[in-house]
């Protein structure tokens, strides 16, 4: 019986590199390349926007000797430099992903931003002023990113587990913990429809600081986890990173 391949993956979001912290994140990578066979970052790579910001990340990053998978976040879009961003970042076994798959071994990887709009009975609807419009057509591009990904890797034999990245939540489960008044600015289920459709093993996003670190898409058993970097840290994480195994 052939034996079945375990990938690693560390997972980890809202590292929010500044200026000042240079230096200080190779030996975190080090860890990381240690202990795991990809890593995960989902958003807010930078703290305030910045591209020195990246850069700083891109050196840090050369720390890391297997292949970093991220999205960019809110904070990465600040000053609306996020294109210079994601040039800074990609490169060197790093991949910012926006709509993309890429495939690691038999694992399958689709990244997005993602945005916000409620969840459940209290998503926002397409309804009254265009800002209103806008608002939730964001998220439903960001879903169709996703789904156009997903369907990339849907058609790759070679992937056996699809894995969905993104920087915001696509349940409520995972933001539990925030303020209720703010749940439509973390995230929305409309981005949990292209993961039920197209079968996805596991979704990791960050964002939602002060929410909750495990939860599920309703009635699916497809698991969800927010590894912002503050929430590992509160749980205990003395090198924040979540392990998973696929």
């Amino acid at each position: 019986m052939e034996e079945k391949k375990i990938t690693r993956i560390a997972a980890v979001g809202d590292i929010h590199v500044k200026e000042t912290d240079k230096g200080k994140w190779a030996d975190y990578f080090r860890e990381v390349s240690s202990k795991a066979d990809v890593l995960i970052i989902c958003g807010d790579l930078t703290d305030t926007g910045d591209e020195d910001e990246a850069h700083i990340l891109a050196a840090e990053l050369q720390a890391c000797t297997i292949p970093v998978i991220c999205v960019l976040g809110n904070h990465d879009y600040e000053k609306g430099r996020q294109k210079m961003i994601r040039q800074a970042l990609q490169g060197h076994n790093v991949y910012v992903l926006d709509g993309e798959a890429i495939t690691v071994g038999n694992v399958g990887f689709a990244g997005i931003k993602g945005f916000g709009g409620g969840f459940d009975n209290h998503m926002l609807t397409m309804f009254g002023e265009d800002a209103m419009k806008a608002f939730v057509q964001e998220t439903v591009n960001e879903a169709l990113k996703l789904e156009r990904a997903l369907a990339k890797l849907e058609a790759d034999p070679d992937v056996i587990h699809k894995i969905a990245v993104l920087h915001y939540a696509p349940v409520s489960a995972t933001v539990i913990g925030e303020p209720e008044a703010i749940f439509p600015f973390l995230g929305s289920s409309r981005l949990a429809e292209p993961m039920l459709r197209k079968g996805v093993s596991v979704c990791f996003h960050g964002h939602a600081h002060a929410g909750t670190l495990e939860g599920s898409i309703n009635g699916s058993g497809i698991k969800v986890y927010n590894v912002a970097k503050p929430i590992l840290v509160k749980a205990g994480y003395q090198c924040p990173y979540y392990l998973y195994e696929v």
